[in-house]
């Protein structure tokens, strides 16, 4: 064949060219002529099982740490496949570091969804936008149900469910459930160049009874008994004793959430007021009819400011209707319905409230004489009221107490919360009855006072409480909050100075307002009110700053500067 070649070209000239001479179907033949394997089969043999799970079992994402290098391969192909957006990540790789000088240790971790088998994102979602496939055990998220109220961001101890700006909706890793459908291997595993990525099917009854209390899946993850991930990591180098995340020492703030932060503060003010009110009634019923007007729509006003600006806070808010779809698993479901029937109530209150102050007036006109009196209602009507408001603050606790992250201990967010609620809300009744005051019977000053004092006695112990939590969090590199404590001292000091400036201006302004009596009594305890709700809007937003997320393993992040 190559007799009549000249001195020119080379055997691979000719070579070359009866290549392209050859057909697609005759390329391919030649390609798998030989005994040997296609140079892809490892990518639909090897790391996918051949088989779909039986019931009882799932796919897995199974890791080998020895051989996984770090090259983030599967992070640009898990992004590239599923069109996310420059900023927003699925799989991400991370670092776990330690050992001695002698024989230090250091392992790259690739992480992304774990599929569990109990997933906290779908347990918490109040619209059930989440999904465990009863066939493959993939938990999916449903972008069409979501109504981007992040709330499965804070549940996921793994930091896996991501909040898209422009959507308005969190998005999440699927095992690309579509890959694996149509026989081949998802994007991370396919593109992983050592083959460290791997899908197995499990069974989920043996996974779960294999896992102890205080298990995890590698130093630095979450307890596993929470959430039951299915992700093994297997390797076979020894992990020493300190071995630990490479953000480990991060100081790092947290989302705000802004309106989150407006909500919790208003609506236990309204709360605090509305059971201030239903306390008035019930042991000082001269006093109650004389401010139970303004008070009572005072409040409601208060609240729905709350529940208004808490829109704010869903990407897409017209989708929260359907929150009633949560309400077996789901505090924020069950927080939307107290609410909702509490802002019922509460409008109830208030309307009985107005009426009982008209009725007279209204009695004086023609053919008006026998409408029935609101006075029956009024103490029936003031009991729900606060009662349906402090069922809503329990809610709203639970909520993040569920997430199970150290900063929102059952201890300090039932304090926190509640203590707001009765600071705030004595607080507001105090300058509302001192208003009043200035034209009606004395015993309104005299529960005005009452009412500044107890606000003035719950803001010295709630300061004095969390003062002495703060110390020892900070001081005690080994409780739970030490990183919440360094996070609020070393990156918002001045704010945190301020807060208590603004605690100690409102204690002494009351201190002084009490003896006094007319406007300077009701002027004193307004601007003290006002130097409190400043005060616990800042808790607030150290509330959602300084918490430490829960996540995996990430990049390794220095130690950083502590300033004395």
């Amino acid at each position: 064949m190559f007799a009549d070649l000249d001195d020119s070209r080379t055997l691979i000239d000719e070579l070359l060219d009866e290549q392209q001479r050859l057909t697609a179907v005759e390329r391919f033949a030649r390609r798998h002529e030989a005994d040997a394997p296609p140079a892809q089969s490892r990518y639909y043999r090897d790391l996918i099982p051949l088989t779909k799970p039986q019931p009882g079992e799932q796919y897995a994402f199974a890791v080998d740490m020895d051989i996984c290098t770090g090259c983030k391969a599967c992070v640009s192909a898990c992004h590239s496949l599923n069109g996310l957006d420059d900023d927003e990540l699925w799989r991400d790789v991370g670092l776990l570091h330690g050992g001695t000088v002698d024989e230090p240790y250091q392992q790259t971790v690739t992480t992304a969804c774990h599929h569990c088998v109990d997933p906290a994102c779908l347990n918490g979602c109040p619209v059930c936008a989440y999904e465990k496939d009863r066939e493959t055990g993939i938990v999916r998220h449903l972008d069409d149900q979501c109504i981007g109220c992040q709330y499965c961001v804070l549940k996921c101890p793994y930091d896996v469910p991501k909040y898209s700006e422009k959507r308005g909706i969190v998005r999440k890793c699927d095992m690309c459930h579509g890959r694996l459908s149509a026989g081949e291997a998802p994007a991370c595993v396919q593109s992983c160049p050592s083959g460290a990525i791997a899908i197995r099917i499990v069974r989920q009854a043996e996974l779960v009874d294999s896992m102890d209390p205080g298990d995890r899946l590698i130093p630095g993850a979450f307890f596993s008994e929470y959430t039951k991930p299915t992700t093994t990591y297997k390797t076979c180098r020894p992990m020493p004793a300190n071995a630990r995340p490479g953000d480990d020492a991060a100081l790092r703030l947290e989302h705000p959430h802004w309106p989150l932060i407006g909500m919790l503060v208003l609506t236990q003010i309204a709360v605090g007021m509305l059971t201030g009110a239903a306390g008035l009634a019930f042991g000082a019923d001269e006093v109650f009819h004389a401010v139970q007007t303004p008070l009572t729509r005072t409040a409601f006003a208060i609240l729905n400011l709350g529940l208004l600006v808490s829109i704010a806070h869903l990407g897409r808010p017209l989708g929260a209707w359907r929150f009633f779809l949560g309400l077996r698993t789901s505090w924020m479901s069950r927080e939307i319905l107290v609410f909702s029937l509490f802002a019922g109530a509460a409008g109830a209150f208030t309307g009985a409230c107005v009426w009982h102050d008209l009725a007279p007036g209204i009695a004086k006109i023609p053919g008006h004489q026998y409408l029935p009196s609101p006075e029956p209602f009024l103490h029936p009507l003031a009991l729900a009221t606060s009662a349906l408001g402090l069922l809503g603050v329990f809610c709203s606790a639970m909520i993040y107490v569920d997430t199970r992250r150290s900063f929102w201990s059952g201890e300090l967010v039932f304090t926190k919360f509640f203590g707001t609620t009765f600071l705030l809300g004595t607080a507001g009744v105090a300058v509302i009855l001192a208003w009043v005051g200035i034209s009606a019977p004395a015993s309104v000053t005299e529960t005005a006072r009452l009412f500044l004092g107890m606000a003035t006695v719950a803001g010295g112990a709630l300061l004095g409480w969390e003062s002495q939590h703060f110390r020892r969090a900070l001081a005690g590199e080994a409780a739970p909050d030490h990183r919440s404590a360094q996070i609020m001292w070393h990156l918002r000091r001045p704010l945190l100075v301020g807060r208590v400036a603004l605690f100690a201006g409102a204690m002494i302004l009351s201190l002084f307002a009490i003896p006094e009596g007319g406007i300077r009594l009701a002027a004193m305890a307004t601007l003290s009110g006002l130097l409190l709700c400043g005060a616990q809007l800042i808790e607030r937003y150290f509330f959602f700053t300084a918490v430490v997320a829960l996540r995996m393993p990430g990049p390794l992040v220095p130690e950083p500067p502590i300033h004395a």
